[in-house]
């Protein structure tokens, strides 16, 4: 059996794909050592093609919503552990290992760590240094951020409460809140990411931090804001 699962979510990614899953084959893990499995969200582009070159499993997604890919994701995982990330994010070479190392605890049900931009401007730095602090500051309040692209979960817990709910936003955010009653979430500072700021370039730096703030703020207060049709984009 594999150690972990690592869940990839997918939509006209083939420009970029190729690098995102090379990151893989140089992991400190053996590669016989966890799984990857990218959930499709019926891309129009090379997508499935390249993914099947490199990923375990390449799978149609049939649930709505970035965290329905993930749903998905978790119900074919093989693995106990099951990590989460995007195709347009950078890993350390010991991301998968240290996952694995934070979970010797067993009262732990899920680890999250910290991010920050690829693209090194003045203005992605600082937006990612305020979203980093305020989620540092929180995990110190026993208030998780477990973001989709750097988060991992024990597929049992995941599934015993029912997986992510179909929200407009803060999926990720949301799911903490639930499967916190079932152990301890560790902010692992160590699993440091870099993200592409592709998406605060097409919507706006400002936009876009204040959509994320508010979905955050809303699931902190018990009013996550619910589920409508799911718009795919290609950034």
């Amino acid at each position: 059996m594999k150690r972990i699962s690592v869940i990839i979510p997918t939509y006209n990614e083939d420009e970029g794909l190729e690098e995102f899953l090379e990151q893989f084959d140089r992991q400190t893990l053996p590669r016989q050592e966890f799984e990857l499995i990218v959930v499709d969200g019926d891309s129009t582009d090379r997508t499935r093609e390249i993914a099947g070159i490199y990923a375990d499993r390449v799978i149609i997604q049939q649930s709505e919503g970035i965290g329905g890919a993930r749903n998905d994701g978790f119900r074919v995982a093989e693995a106990p552990i099951v990590a989460t990330t995007d195709a347009d994010v950078r890993l350390p070479q010991t991301w998968l290992e240290k996952i694995l190392g934070d979970f010797e605890d067993p009262d732990v049900v899920a680890v999250c760590g910290p991010d920050g931009p690829i693209e090194e401007n003045p203005k992605s730095r600082l937006v990612f240094f305020v979203l980093r602090n305020i989620i540092y500051v929180g995990s110190k309040m026993g208030v998780y951020c477990t973001g989709g692209g750097n988060s991992a979960f024990k597929k049992d817990a995941v599934l015993s409460i029912g997986g992510y709910k179909p929200l407009a936003h803060s999926d990720d955010v949301e799911i903490a809140f639930r499967i916190k009653d079932l152990g301890e979430i560790v902010y692992d500072k160590n699993l440091f990411v870099r993200i592409s700021t592709r998406r605060m370039e097409q919507d706006g730096y400002l936009p876009t931090l204040l959509t994320w703030l508010k979905g955050d703020l809303l699931v902190f207060l018990g009013k996550p804001i619910p589920g409508k049709s799911y718009a795919k984009k290609d950034y």
